[in-house]
């Protein structure tokens, strides 16, 4: 059907807004609804309508009208025309040649309002062009491609990323290419595809990880094609899954991201009758088949789904069926397929295009054949969904400008960020408006409410640089070792009101609740604690009158607890970090002195060995692994004292050397590594009784620290410390020094 210029939709309600759509949302797959097809427009070229589709797939813009392009109509050589939900059509743009020539893609909606997209021909070198389109209809062409290590033949539907950055792929077989545009037209080439890695296509999602994924037509090891991940900054090329045929041929439609590191992609051909299938893949390359497609009963050459705001996924195919003029699909998250409509060539035929649900909640398509002039049609699919809001970024601080697209919107309208009320918005017509981060909001949906009717966003906004509250403690706690294992937060032994405890508590973060594990076999605090192999490794602390060198090990699948080879140095206040699965147990006090002591566990032969010892002594510090550095920071050096000295360890030189110190010199603070920064947030400093609420981080590759951080909303210190999620979380700890009035707080960071 399409050959070399394949190319899907991915997830959801915008073309290229694809870590905005959907998987963050509240839905979840709902019993099938009954479903309603209407023919909105039988396109007319006598009437000089545009025509000829070719992955034509729709972008809703601000004013909430849909944009698409053709390659029929206008001048000649394609256009781009936008069509209201109601059917009428007007062409905003015809191609001349020298601004790019048969279109074959879909628009892209930039954070400016402008519409993106790309040509397969035409522009200065007749090898394509990308460019940026006014509502109005004034073009800029942003990039001519010449084949001379740019690729050639763009035709795919650009996605976008947070900082308006847009991501394609040309389809030259002399140099097929992934590429990067700004939104000012400023080209990189992130990779050149090799025949192993696949030829012809290559539609791009960007997934919630932030690489890209896409598919291939041909090439790989078997020649039918390939899956794939790669970088944004074009590092990390990874072939997910090579096509045999037997499971797929021409995969050049590419995925759409279903669940969090699980996506639904299709492919035109193959599979065990040809006709094409429908496959589940998972960012680590784990392949199943969800359904092989029949041409006579459910389709063939197949387009990869969309995922809706009501979790199921649903696609086209360009043909077959019982007029052999194509059908609508759903799937499940479960992977369950059905058919929904079957096209029966007079309300169209030959869906060529992608998907795109509108904030009204229905889906919308264009199909290139068939209607009353034989020449295509634009239609619907009502499925009952709700209408929702859609915002065109997902992320940003407090004072940020959020796009918000949906419908019915007046002056009137109320927009809140998890219930905190914008208190500026600014209303374009009744389908866009622009809305200030306000002060307090965290993360959540964002609603609009004008009269009766509230809008939720279909996807969460993260508020970066802001504290929000989990689920409280069940037994409040300081001085707990914490550690993270299979995504859950172990909260084991520490303080309570009754004394120095055994008990494990654990925390989800996913679902924001708590349950109870195995006690210790001994009551401890101020232990250390670190995970190698799935293992979580309990290291030194103290109980009543005792300072411990014991090493015990927790077995997840057993929920059983095994001693283990004792730790040299008995010491509570001690930290455990982990490089290259080698625990590094460092600081702390012996119960006579603060020590610089360092010595490291192998788990595998149960054996510790003695490091060099650190520049200075440190109990009860900050500490993390930055790259393949282990990063030191503040803690108690003599009594009465803290110091906010700030080491590195290099452990395959067994070297420390001394960094900058932090300016706000503690101990007992709640820490983690994120990204390639340490965070250091509360904590006790000299003098003070209440602990201090300074949020900083420190960048080891500038040796810098950064102290403007939002503070810690409730300054704890002696708690426990966690990084899950890409969020920081601090559990329990003490308000005061030596209160022994432990708090049941979750404060949870994000960067």
């Amino acid at each position: 059907m399409f050959g070399k210029r394949q190319g899907f939709i991915t997830t959801g309600i915008l073309a290229g807004m694809l870590t905005l759509i959907g998987l963050a949302g509240t839905a979840t797959a709902q019993k099938p609804p009954a479903a309603t097809y209407t023919d909105l427009h039988d396109f007319n070229p006598s009437a000089g309508d545009p025509h000829t589709f070719s992955e034509s797939s729709l972008a809703q813009g601000r004013d909430g009208n849909f944009y698409a392009e053709s390659n029929g109509g206008g001048t000649g050589n394609g256009t781009v025309f936008k069509i209201t939900r109601t059917g009428t059509p007007t062409i905003v743009l015809s191609f001349d040649g020298t601004d790019g020539s048969n279109a074959v893609g879909g628009m892209t909606l930039g954070l400016d309002g402008n519409l993106y997209g790309d040509t397969w021909s035409g522009g200065s070198s007749g090898d394509g062009i990308t460019f940026k389109i006014t509502p109005a209809g004034v073009e800029t062409g942003l990039h001519n491609f010449s084949n001379t290590g740019d690729g050639a033949n763009p035709a795919n539907v650009l996605v976008r990323d947070a900082a308006d950055n847009f991501y394609g792929t040309t389809n030259d077989s002399t140099a097929e290419t992934v590429y990067k545009l700004s939104s000012a037209g400023a080209l990189t080439t992130l990779h050149t595809f090799s025949v192993s890695d696949g030829q012809g296509g290559g539609q791009l999602i960007l997934g919630s990880d932030g690489n890209l994924y896409g598919g291939m037509n041909q090439g790989g090891s078997s020649g039918y094609g390939t899956a794939f991940k790669i970088s944004t900054t074009g590092s990390g090329f990874t072939v997910l899954h090579n096509f045999d045929d037997t499971d797929g041929n021409q995969a050049a439609p590419g995925m759409a991201q279903i669940t969090s590191g699980k996506f639904y992609g299709a492919t035109e051909l193959g599979g065990t009758t040809g006709d094409g299938v429908v496959y589940s893949l998972t960012s680590a390359g784990a392949f199943a088949v969800i359904h092989n497609f029949s041409s006579s009963t459910d389709g063939h050459q197949v387009l990869t789904p969309v995922r809706a705001t009501d979790g199921n996924a649903y696609g086209v195919a360009y043909s077959g069926g019982t007029s052999n003029c194509g059908t609508i699909y759903r799937v499940t998250p479960g992977g369950v397929f059905s058919v929904v409509y079957t096209f029966d060539n007079t309300h169209g035929c030959n869906p060529a295009g992608y998907l795109t649900e509108g904030t009204d909640g229905k889906l919308y398509g264009l199909a290139t054949n068939g209607g009353a002039h034989g020449n295509g049609v634009f239609y619907s699919l009502n499925l009952g969904l709700a209408p929702f809001a859609l915002l065109t970024t997902t992320s940003g601080i407090v004072g940020s400008t959020v796009g918000i697209l949906g419908q019915g919107f007046s002056s009137s309208s109320v927009v809140k960020f998890d219930g905190v009320p914008a208190t500026k918005i600014v209303v374009t017509g009744t389908t866009y408006i622009a809305a200030t981060v306000p002060a307090g909001a965290i993360d959540g949906f964002v609603t609009v409410t004008t009269g009766t009717t509230t809008l939720t966003s279909s996807q969460t906004y993260i508020v970066h640089n802001s504290w929000k509250n989990g689920a409280a403690i069940p037994t409040a706690v300081d001085f707990q070792a914490t550690a993270v294992l299979n995504g859950e937060i172990y909260l084991v032994g520490g303080v309570t009101t009754a004394g120095t405890v055994a008990d494990v508590q654990i925390y989800n973060p996913t679902t924001n609740t708590w349950s109870t594990g195995t006690s210790l076999p001994t009551a401890t605090d101020t232990a250390a604690a670190a995970v190698v192999n799935n293992v979580l490794y309990f290291i030194g602390g103290s109980h009543p009158g005792v300072f411990s060198n014991a090493v015990w090990a927790y077995n997840p699948t057993t929920k059983a607890w095994t001693s283990k080879a004792a730790m040299p140095t008995a010491r509570n206040g001690l930290t455990a970090v982990v490089e290259n699965n080698i625990i590094y147990a460092i600081g702390g006090y012996n119960g006579t002195d603060f020590i610089d002591t360092v010595e490291s566990y192998n788990p595998t032969t149960n054996t510790w060995k003695e490091e060099a010892p650190m520049l200075g002594t440190k109990d009860t510090p900050a500490a993390g692994l930055v790259g393949t550095t282990i990063v030191v920071a503040d803690g108690s050096n003599v009594p009465g004292s803290v110091t906010g000295d700030t080491e590195a360890y290099n452990a395959t030189t067994n070297k420390w050397s001394e960094l900058t110190a932090d300016p706000t010199a503690r101990t007992g603070p709640c820490n983690g590594v994120i990204g390639s920064l340490l965070y250091d947030a509360a904590g006790y400093i000299n003098n003070a009784g209440a602990a201090t609420t300074v949020n900083e981080t420190f960048n080891l590759s500038t040796n810098k620290w950064t102290t403007t951080l939002a503070p810690m909303p409730t300054g704890t210190m002696f708690g426990g410390s966690a990084v899950a999620n890409g969020q920081l979380y601090c559990l329990g700890g003490e308000l005061v020094i030596n209160s022994s009035s432990p708090v049941s707080n979750v404060q949870i960071y994000q960067p």
